[in-house]
């Protein structure tokens, strides 16, 4: 076994998704297996419905003093989530100083459908209206909204690489804090439901018109859903929480634009960098979050790499996108986010969340032993959780959490 990295501690995250607002909900429902935030809905793909996530809860008062471009249903989302933990991220600005306090996150679509009628308006008139403004949909906009919200001065960042962003946000904060570059570190992400993510996957052949069935010998691809997520990032804990991002890893494979590379090389690359970063070994894991779309390349491929990294051991695990769709730049921080739940002490007499599909093994596929039925960490061990990001382009993330 590697020695292990110190661990850094996550605070409780602050969580809206299509599962709800705030951690109670949310873990309510997750263990419930409740796919009723998945909605069909004919009003972002032109004649066709399809089934997608939305946030469906009420969003907080915008705060004055913000410039009117950082109003954006993305940021809306952020704060939603930032408001949740509010005195914690306060007290961080305090106890270290606005310069010491980072903030990292991840999106993919950083709002663009807001500008979407601006976009209408210059193709039928040739000019941009007034309102339009490109800092709306700006890469950069989800951190410098947090930033001058929270008031922190410290390095501020967002990180897109498709659906590892958030996941990738985790990673480079703990960077952040083993290089001295800052005391607390603000990391999640964000990301909106938006007309042109899901016509670009339509047009890939990857959208499916019912509810996503993730490794079923009949899934027909994802569900989109939107979400934000934050975390405070620490290198000691704050609260009773008691969970920590003990590794993550990374990997570029370059396979493809849009498709895995076919037998899970970088997937397992990913992981094995988190556990050697960890110092643990593949057996020490006891649940795995998986990436789990429901595409027909991608189920296929992270199969094969969980059969391969896991040498048959049947570790449990489950895809959990039925109950949230897939949330593109913010998926690897809710998943991290619902990985947490499991570790918590406050759940820790719950099982494990279930698998949620139609139970229709791919024959073609190698077997997963998808949690569900009462099961549970195994008693008398270390809770440790693995939360898997595999996105476009050969991009993949996997993180390691671990009850204290």
């Amino acid at each position: 076994m590697n020695a292990a990295a110190s661990p850094t501690w996550l605070s409780r995250p602050g969580v809206v998704c299509a599962l709800g607002s705030g951690l109670a909900e949310v873990a309510r429902r997750l263990y419930a297996g409740d796919t009723s935030g998945m909605q069909a809905s004919d009003a972002w793909i032109h004649g066709r419905t399809t089934m997608v996530g939305p946030y469906a809860g009420p969003l907080p008062a915008w705060p004055e003093g913000l410039a009117a471009h950082q109003r954006s249903h993305n940021n809306q989302l952020l704060l939603a989530a930032a408001r949740q933990i509010e005195p914690a991220l306060r007290q961080a600005v305090a106890r270290y100083g606005a310069h010491r306090v980072g903030i990292v996150l991840g999106t993919s679509t950083s709002s663009i459908n807001d500008n979407a009628p601006a976009f209408a308006t210059l193709r039928d008139t040739g000019h941009w209206p007034e309102s339009y403004d490109y800092r709306r949909q700006a890469l950069s906009a989800p951190a410098v909204f947090l930033a001058q919200w929270l008031g922190s001065t410290g390095p501020a960042q967002t990180i897109s690489t498709a659906c590892t962003s958030s996941a990738r946000a985790l990673v480079t904060a703990r960077a952040l804090l083993r290089m001295g570059f800052c005391d607390a570190v603000v990391c999640g992400g964000a990301d909106s439901l938006c007309r042109f993510t899901l016509h670009g996957f339509t047009s890939l052949g990857a959208i499916s018109d019912t509810l996503c069935n993730p490794f079923s010998a009949v899934r027909k691809g994802i569900s989109i859903g939107e979400a934000a997520v934050l975390f405070l990032m620490e290198r000691e804990a704050r609260d009773d929480s008691g969970v920590a991002l003990l590794g993550g890893g990374a990997s570029s494979d370059a396979w493809h634009m849009s498709s895995p590379e076919p037998g899970g090389r970088g997937a397992r690359q990913a992981m094995q960098a988190a556990l050697s970063e960890a110092g643990l070994q593949a057996a020490d894991i006891g649940w795995v979050n998986l990436h789990g779309t429901g595409t027909e390349l991608n189920d296929a491929m992270e199969s094969l790499a969980m059969q391969a990294f896991f040498c048959d051991r049947g570790v449990p695990c489950a895809s959990t996108k039925a109950l949230t769709g897939h949330a593109l730049g913010a998926a690897g921080a809710l998943e991290a986010a619902l990985a947490w739940i499991t570790l918590s002490p406050e759940y820790a007499d719950r099982p494990l969340p279930p698998h949620v599909w139609d139970g229709q093994a791919d024959p073609a596929l190698p077997a997963l032993d998808f949690s569900g039925a009462g099961q549970a960490y195994a008693p008398g061990r270390r809770r440790i959780a693995m939360s898997n990001s595999f996105a476009f382009g050969g991009n993949n993330a996997s993180l390691i959490l671990g009850a204290a």
